[in-house]
């Protein structure tokens, strides 16, 4: 008889747990809403990046380099009458390749012959910045006529993509709230509070073609037809709000 107490007591102790887990389980969820939405503006770009490099080949190692060293050096100086500042001119790429006598025919029994070097090519690239956008299309015209041929590339972009993207957001915030509130009137609910938020941003870069730069350049009578145009930032906001009744 002692006893009793003791076990009851055991029994109410590991009993609470389970009705407090239980309460727990039986919490209605709160219903939500989540709206996404995307904004987006437009505005010219203020800078581009140029990349223009040089192929020579030589036989020998120091007959390329010194033919490529020359011309780029002239690229450099043609750039620089152009007002475009030292610091923003930058080799991107150097590469030095072999060039290798092809292989003749030989017998099956004939042991492999290291390959025989022939030549040497040296391919320099420069990227230049350029801050002017007027400026983009001397910038080529002036660095092919001075001997490179190679027209790697061209970048538009912006200085301050920052403002961009915020007003874009702000565009994107304004539209993900007409549509929670035109949702919540047309599906005769109440919203509550804001529960989440997330949003993110990204420049569309234009990438112009650059391939037939060259061939452009002889048919337009030595001028390079550029043309900046816009570019887009687009932001992307989500919000979720709590559905109360």
């Amino acid at each position: 008889m002692p006893l009793m107490p003791v076990i009851v007591f055991a029994t109410v102790l590991l009993t609470l747990p389970i009705a407090a887990r239980a309460h727990d389980e039986t919490k209605p969820e709160i219903p939500t809403l989540t709206v996404v939405a995307t904004g987006s503006v437009t505005v010219p770009p203020d800078r581009a990046f140029v990349t223009v490099g040089m192929d020579s080949a030589g036989k020998s190692l120091a007959e390329a380099q010194r033919q490529n060293s020359a011309v780029m050096q002239k690229v450099i100086e043609r750039l620089k009458e152009l007002k475009i500042e030292k610091e923003r001119i930058q080799t991107s790429a150097f590469t030095v390749s072999p060039q290798y006598k092809s292989s003749s025919k030989r017998s099956s029994d004939a042991p492999p012959a290291p390959p025989e070097i022939v030549g040497y090519t040296v391919s320099n690239m420069l990227t230049v910045e350029v801050r002017e956008t007027e400026q983009v299309a001397p910038v080529i015209e002036e660095a092919l006529s001075a001997g490179a041929n190679h027209l790697q590339g061209l970048q538009w972009a912006l200085r301050d993509e920052q403002q961009a993207r915020l007003n874009a957001l702000k565009l994107a915030s304004t539209k993900a709230r007409e549509k929670a509130a035109a949702l919540s009137e047309a599906l005769n609910i109440k919203l509550g509070r804001l529960v989440n938020v997330t949003e993110g941003s990204q420049v569309l870069h234009p990438t112009p073609r650059v391939g037939h730069a060259m061939a452009a350049m002889e048919g337009a009578g030595g001028e390079v037809p550029i043309s900046s145009g816009e570019m887009r930032v687009e932001a992307t906001v989500t919000l979720v709000y709590e559905i109360v009744h």
